[in-house]
């Protein structure tokens, strides 16, 4: 078979590389790799205090591991049922809460459960011994899954002492959310910060006596988000067209020749700031295009994320933080900025008019 034949460029041809994707806007990653990796198992035991709440993380890696395995499997098609919305639920979306479901009735630490896609607050244990209630999306990003995009789980963890309704995002004792994309990465925030476990990879030094490899390996460590970004996430960009101060921002950006990087999913938009150390995801709302995100389902579990990493949060009303908004319904919907600190209050000021 011949090759196929490439045009060269014109000798005096030029190309910029401050206009054109290369290093200077594209923010390839740095990350060297390393001799051996930690499994989670051993980094748990040491930045989680608490046996409880690793135990809950335990369950939480688990079933992601399990939702894994049943994205790699499963067609996107229409199941024939609908939420509590009304939206039609997609065959992934289904299993992914069944599985989560499953998780948090065999698990020896959880007392609730309560799902985005049916929102409301039900017992989990039979035993009388759960501690934790856990609220999660099990699969966000159903808009863009049939693409074959990458989309994400996210879960909040609450104490019993608070219980969720009435409690605060400030109140969890820990959170995560997983990306499936080429590989499966999980965000983790542990007593002392952020970390992201990796699973199914066989790097060097993390194989057993048995020849297996470690589940999870921990991948990166006690991640920090930069306070300056040039990268930027505009959702509900409607909402511009009511909102003078969001028009101001969004122009902002592309006068300072930041980077976009949107997909339209939550979890993937988000979780590039951990990985590139930097970002802005901006959802505001209007009138017209009123909030979506859910409070206890997204919201709060990537603030503790975030601002465990240095990051910061604004409610998108008051500019203050996402996490001492107080959760009064299951389903409490809000605005929301999230990222790179003096991005987060570039935002406040625009938009919110609080600096």
């Amino acid at each position: 078979m011949s090759r196929p034949s490439f045009a060269r460029a014109a000798p005096n041809t030029r190309v910029y590389a401050e206009e054109y994707g290369a290093s200077s806007t594209s923010f390839y990653t740095t990350v060297e790799k390393q001799s051996t990796y930690t499994s989670s198992d051993e980094l748990l035991k040491q930045k989680c205090a608490d046996p409880k709440v690793r135990k809950v993380i335990e369950d939480m890696l688990e079933v992601c591991a399990e939702i894994t395995d049943a994205l790699r499997t499963s067609l996107v098609t229409v199941e024939g049922t609908e939420n509590d919305f009304g939206d039609s639920q997609l065959s992934v979306d289904v299993i992914a809460d069944e599985l989560m479901w499953d998780a948090c009735k065999a698990s020896s630490v959880i007392r609730e459960g309560a799902s985005e896609e049916d929102p409301e607050v039900r017992n989990t244990d039979e035993g009388k011994e759960g501690e934790f209630t856990v609220c999660w999306d099990p699969l966000d990003g159903s808009s863009i899954v049939d693409n074959n995009w990458a989309v994400g789980t996210i879960v909040g963890v609450w104490p019993k002492s608070t219980g969720l309704i009435g409690a605060t995002g400030r109140d969890q004792v820990t959170s995560l959310v997983a990306l499936y994309g080429p590989r499966t990465t999980v965000l983790v925030a542990l007593d002392d910060g952020t970390y992201e476990f990796t699973y199914g990879c066989t790097p060097d030094g993390c194989q057993l006596d048995n020849g297996e490899f470690y589940p999870w390996i921990c991948s990166r460590n006690d991640i920090q988000i930069r306070k300056e970004s040039k990268i930027f996430s505009p959702a509900n960009l409607r909402a511009a067209q009511e909102i003078p101060g969001y028009k101001k921002l969004v122009d902002y950006y592309l006068e300072e020749r930041y980077t976009l990087r949107y997909s339209g999913g939550l979890v993937p938009d988000i979780f590039q700031q951990f990985t590139k150390g930097m970002g802005v995801f901006a959802n505001p709302t209007s009138p017209k295009s009123p909030a979506k995100l859910r409070l206890a389902f997204e919201a709060a579990p990537f603030g503790l994320l975030v601002e465990k990493s240095g990051g910061k949060t604004s409610d998108g009303v008051t500019g203050g933080s996402i996490l001492d908004v107080k959760i009064t319904s299951v389903d409490q919907r809000t605005p929301l900025c999230i990222g790179s600190a003096d991005e987060v209050d570039r935002f406040n000021e625009f938009v919110v008019n609080k600096s």
